[in-house]
């Protein structure tokens, strides 16, 4: 796929028709006020039809599974149960994904942070690796958007190394588990409904020899408190905040799996969550990107300095030239995953890592550079350019820094 087809287009435009009409009249609220972001996010999942399509995917997926349990289907390996029977009909689902998200970050970033993290991450951490009770009970409203979720991994001393430094606990008390610990930077975290909390198995054994497990909570929860939104640099529209557990007591059917044997908090889960997270930063940024350029090129042509419009002055023409150069480097490889979906064939965690690593720079490189063509507008909020670059920075932190996505690549190099 090389371009946008006709069908796609209808639907981007759509899309920013619903954007214009029910998003851009609360913008300023989303970004420099406090209003959640989930109302929009339920209404385009309703006006687009995708909480129907959720439910559909999702009972055709619990069919198959309930039939493999029970002895009627056979369990197909990963890559072949996702390869699609019709390679056009599994790109479009692809891009008809990508599109709103795209749109979506021309204005609001946080709302894609917001919704991927619910309907994304929380879910597949259920969808991937949970019973058909647990599937049943928690996926289908994340899936819908009609709970909140929110994937607790980050901890105050862990960062980068949220493996190796994790200090949350799991203890078994009889048939039950008590929950200790503190989650930071959890987006979605001070609204959640529905919670994916990872932590280590405590059995007084050394914290590096620990398994890893996720259970799932919900809000109210005796000893389970949500912290009020933190005050960011950016990503406003997506809100952020802090959970701590003491002495949180769950049962086994809250364990992720029912199982401490199976992965379902492990590091092979979580890496795939990653992957995911990681590989659609690029539409993200493919929208800071173009609303970045074409704000540019519009203001290259009214501010007249110098008596003529700054877009005839060489060193603005060089910033709009490779503000373009970036927006076709990062739609070529948001068509490239579209591609990859036709095929289906699951992006490794280099590639996702190296996707995102290009991307983000992009973005934030590009957002930058548009704050610095409007000069001392591009400083105040009212001309959005500014609301763009703080929000393009965090796409090379959150998901994995740079320099994280740096060193998972050149592993993938060097490996034997």
């Amino acid at each position: 796929m090389y371009e946008w087809s006709d069908e796609q287009q209808m639907v981007q435009t759509a899309v920013r028709d619903f954007i214009a009409k029910e998003l851009v009249p609360h913008h300023r609220e989303l970004e420099h006020g406090d209003l959640p972001p989930y109302d929009i996010i339920r209404k385009l999942f309703k006006t687009f039809g995708m909480d129907a399509m959720a439910r559909d995917r999702f009972e055709r997926q619990l069919a198959r599974d309930k039939a493999i349990a029970a002895g009627e289907a056979e369990a197909q390996p990963e890559a072949a149960d996702e390869a699609p029977r019709d390679p056009e009909a599994a790109a479009n689902a692809a891009a008809f994904q990508m599109i709103p998200i795209i749109e979506l970050c021309r204005w609001s970033p946080g709302i894609v942070t917001a919704m991927g993290v619910s309907m994304g991450l929380t879910s597949a951490a259920i969808m991937s690796r949970g019973t058909i009770a647990q599937k049943e009970r928690w996926a289908l409203p994340l899936l819908t958007m009609e709970k909140v979720g929110a994937w607790a991994i980050t901890e105050p001393g862990s960062g980068s190394d949220a493996f190796g430094s994790m200090k949350a606990t799991a203890r078994r008390d009889g048939d039950e588990y008590l929950l200790n610990g503190n989650k930071t930077f959890i987006t979605n975290g001070p609204y959640a409904d529905t919670i994916v909390f990872i932590c280590k198995l405590d059995e007084g054994n050394p914290p590096a020899e620990r398994k890893m497990l996720s259970f799932v909570l919900d809000t109210g929860m005796p000893g389970l408190t949500q912290s009020a939104p933190f005050k960011k640099m950016g990503m406003h529209s997506s809100p952020t905040g802090e959970l701590f557990l003491d002495d949180v007591r769950v049962g086994r059917d809250r364990l992720i799996g029912e199982t401490e044997d199976v992965p379902a908090g492990g590091r092979t889960a979580a890496k795939a969550t990653f992957q995911m997270e990681r590989s659609g930063v690029a539409a993200m940024a493919l929208g800071i990107i173009s609303q970045c350029l074409e704000l540019c090129v519009a203001y290259a042509k009214d501010r007249v300095q110098f008596g003529q419009p700054i877009g005839q002055f060489q060193l603005i023409q060089d910033k709009l030239a490779r503000m373009e150069v970036a927006r076709l480097n990062v739609q070529n490889l948001v068509f490239r995953t579209i591609e990859a979906s036709a095929t289906g064939r699951p992006m490794t965690l280099a590639e996702a890592s190296a996707m995102k690593l290009y991307s983000a720079r992009a973005a934030t490189e590009v957002a930058m550079e548009a704050v610095q063509l409007f000069g001392g507008n591009g400083y105040m909020s009212e001309f959005r350019v500014e609301q763009l670059a703080r929000d393009a920075k965090v796409l090379q932190i959150y998901g994995g820094t740079d320099e994280i996505q740096i060193t998972h690549i050149a592993r993938d190099l060097l490996k034997d």
